[in-house]
């Protein structure tokens, strides 16, 4: 099983145009990156915070699809991956021959606040009465810890965010158009101690999309593919950690790596999810890159840039480029795909042959539930 065919719409900072709306636009981008039509699509595979009250199935009717495998994946910046795994898994086992994965969400009106509100029972519970709404007090306490824990200064974090928005800056889709400099960072005013301006991302509207299906299909097609090296997905781990600092990677890497016959020194490129830097610092450690007792140093050692060593976040991740709602779980996925096939354009890595991605997702009061990651690897048809 492969994946071909990276759809990103454009993010726009507001919409009153509806969930609906951005995913057709995926399906559509789809549609024209492949030549398939919608009676080849057999399969969707949706996430979107802002789609209800309807679900995946309402999307076939909308988008005139007949389908006889379908997936809705309501955990966000991990459905991405777990999409992938789901689809392959369907395309596999002959459920379908071409799934469309996408995500999309809108950002208008009320919709932010209206998700914080209704985003979990935990929040409800135990968040929202305190006054602390949205996530941010939340992943305070967790960056806090990762802090303490990896002897990590701000410093670090905004080496991060200055990176990612030099790659932005190549990445003609991003929202953020202006340089960030270390100074900048330091200087952003303060959000939820330890937490600052430039830790947060922005939401947007915006959706992203892409197919599974089998490679002889794809070489048919004249399509560019990469394909699926490994995958691991793990959900509430380590529950009886006070504070969160690992998650389900550190679980399942040994495994991970092995399934694919690679290691960490292989690999060319890494897309995180970065709704928050301290995030990005605990997927490198459970996956393996570094230790938590050298990350200091790893963060020192490289410059994290498309351009330079160790890249990271190429397209400038959610911090630079936006947070979409769901979508924001596909979009290192989808630059990770452009990347080993060669079609980063102006923020191409040199030689990009095997990308990592990860996918977190699900915050509830004191952690995020889900982790997932996958290792793609080119190919061409």
């Amino acid at each position: 099983m492969v994946l071909a065919c990276p759809v990103s719409v454009p993010y726009v900072r507001h919409s009153e145009r509806p969930a609906h709306w951005w995913i057709g636009r995926a399906l559509r981008g789809l549609a024209d990156a492949s030549g398939l039509g919608p009676s080849d699509i057999d399969g969707l595979c949706a996430s979107s915070f802002t789609l209800g009250p309807d679900t995946a199935v309402a999307l076939t009717q909308h988008f005139g699809l007949t389908t006889r495998w379908l997936d809705h994946l309501p955990m966000g910046g991990a459905a991405g991956i777990i999409a992938l795994r789901r689809a392959a898994r369907a395309v596999q086992a002959g459920d379908a021959e071409v799934v469309a994965c996408v995500a999309g969400d809108t950002h208008g009106g009320s919709s932010f606040s209206d998700l914080i509100a209704g985003f979990s029972r935990f929040s409800q519970d135990a968040v929202l009465p305190y006054g602390a709404g949205g996530p941010n007090a939340s992943f305070a306490l967790i960056t806090r810890e990762i802090m303490r824990r990896y002897g990590l200064g701000r410093e670090a974090f905004g080496k991060l965010c200055v990176a990612q928005r030099h790659n932005a800056l190549h990445y003609g889709k991003a929202l953020m158009k202006k340089p960030l400099s270390l100074e900048d960072y330091l200087a952003g005013r303060p959000i939820a101690d330890p937490i600052t301006l430039f830790d947060c991302v922005m939401p947007c509207a915006g959706a992203e999309g892409f197919l599974v299906l089998r490679e002889e299909r794809a070489v048919d097609l004249g399509l560019p593919f990469a394909r699926i090296l490994s995958t691991q997905e793990r959900h509430n781990a380590w529950p009886d950690d006070t504070v969160q600092y690992r998650c389900g990677w550190a679980l399942d890497s040994e495994r991970f790596w092995s399934a694919a016959g690679v290691g960490p020194d292989d690999v060319d490129l890494v897309q995180t999810y970065d709704d928050y830097p301290a995030i990005v610092a605990m997927q490198w450690v459970d996956l393996g890159f570094t230790s938590a007792d050298a990350i200091a140093d790893f963060i020192d050692r490289h410059s994290f840039t498309f351009d330079g060593s160790f890249p990271h976040n190429t397209s400038g991740g959610q911090l630079s480029v936006g947070q979409a709602g769901a979508a924001g779980g596909w979009l290192g996925l989808n630059e990770a795909l452009r990347q080993v096939t060669g079609a980063g354009a102006d923020n191409q890595v040199s030689d990009a042959r095997i990308a990592c991605v990860s996918g977190f997702g699900m915050i509830n009061y004191d952690r995020g539930l889900c982790s997932t990651a996958a290792l793609i690897a080119g190919g061409r048809s």
